[in-house]
């Protein structure tokens, strides 16, 4: 019989990016676009991504999603409970999950050392391109607009997104060389040296 098994520093990985994305939630949303708010949550979506790679990097946006359903009121604005999955919101927060891992795949194909221009775009693709993908028709199911509407509102979104992006790709930069071990490629290389010991 196959037993996951989670190493401890990946347990505390991806505990610290999920508390992450609760602490950037602290910060007060803007509506400025109409009900979804611009909030700082994917800029920890987009770091979760480009350090810890894609399958550590989903591992702790589901944790932040199972708790965000159980109750806890961890999104922008102190929101939480069930009643955030029927809101316009929805399908942002549900592309977190594969936009992080799109990220961290991306990231992870730079090998032992990505440079920003990977890291921009690997923060483009999975923080912006996926999560609106996403994000833009439950959008218009949910508020009863049409796609192109939806898509017109989220455009106010881009610049703000465009930003944590640039934010992402110099932070996770300056964290991988200060702390090789963070490098996603390289984290992997040492767990499987570990395993074959």
């Amino acid at each position: 019989m196959y037993r996951l098994r989670l190493p401890i520093v990946d347990v505390a990985r991806v505990a610290v990016f999920a508390a992450l994305i609760a602490a950037l939630g602290l910060v007060p949303g803007l509506n400025l676009f109409g009900p979804v708010p611009i909030t700082l949550q994917t800029l920890g979506v987009m770091l979760a991504g480009a350090i810890l790679g894609s399958w550590r990097a989903a591992l702790a946006i589901a944790v932040f999603i199972l708790l965000v359903a159980a109750g806890l009121p961890l999104l922008a604005g102190g929101r939480g409970g069930l009643g955030v999955f029927t809101g316009p919101s929805v399908g942002f927060l549900l592309g977190w999950l594969p936009g992080a891992a799109l990220i961290g795949w991306i990231v992870e194909r730079g090998g032992r050392s990505p440079g920003i221009g990977r890291l921009l775009v690997a923060s483009l693709a999975g923080g912006l391109g996926v999560v609106y993908l996403v994000g833009i028709p439950l959008w218009a199911l949910v508020g009863g607009l049409t796609l192109g509407q939806a898509a017109l509102l989220t455009l106010g979104f881009v610049p703000g997104d465009v930003a944590k992006a640039v934010l992402t790709a110099f932070v996770a930069r300056g964290t991988q060389r200060a702390y090789p071990d963070a490098v996603p490629a390289v984290h992997r290389e040492r767990l499987r040296a570990g395993k074959e010991l």
